[in-house]
């Protein structure tokens, strides 16, 4: 039940703007996004976590079919660069569109950088998702 609470959490969150190391109602980053999304229903883990770090907390939760609430990485196994959480068909919620110089919403709106809805495999260098429900 938890994992269909945070999907709709995440939805909740879609059109805030990203914002670089954003935790809060100002804005997130793509990391920041999942932290909320997960702390909803008690599972982020402490500390500020990095997208990398996400990763590393949860790799051991590592699946093959991507569902509604899987955490999907992007990257390389080695650096992970990018965090989405997915919400089933495919598609993930996602902060994008900002990188290091978006830091206020001027900025984000100036780089068209919010949460928005995208297909997991729209990037080319996804690397797996997890389920942090299992």
């Amino acid at each position: 039940m938890l994992r269909y609470y945070a999907v709709a959490y995440a939805y909740a969150l879609l059109k805030d703007p990203y914002i670089w190391g954003g935790d809060d109602f100002s804005g997130r980053d793509c990391s920041g996004q999942v932290q909320e999304i997960l702390a909803g229903v008690g599972l982020d883990p402490s500390g500020d976590q990095t997208a990398d770090g996400l990763y590393r907390h949860y790799k051991s939760k590592r699946v093959d079919k991507i569902r509604a609430g899987c955490v999907v990485f992007y990257g390389h196994e080695t650096k992970i660069t990018h965090v989405g959480f997915a919400i089933g068909m495919g598609l993930m919620i996602e902060q994008g569109g900002g990188g290091s110089m978006t830091l206020t919403v001027s900025d984000a709106i100036r780089d068209n950088a919010f949460s928005r809805i995208r297909p997991i495999k729209y990037r080319h260098d996804f690397v797996c998702a997890v389920d942090p429900f299992s």
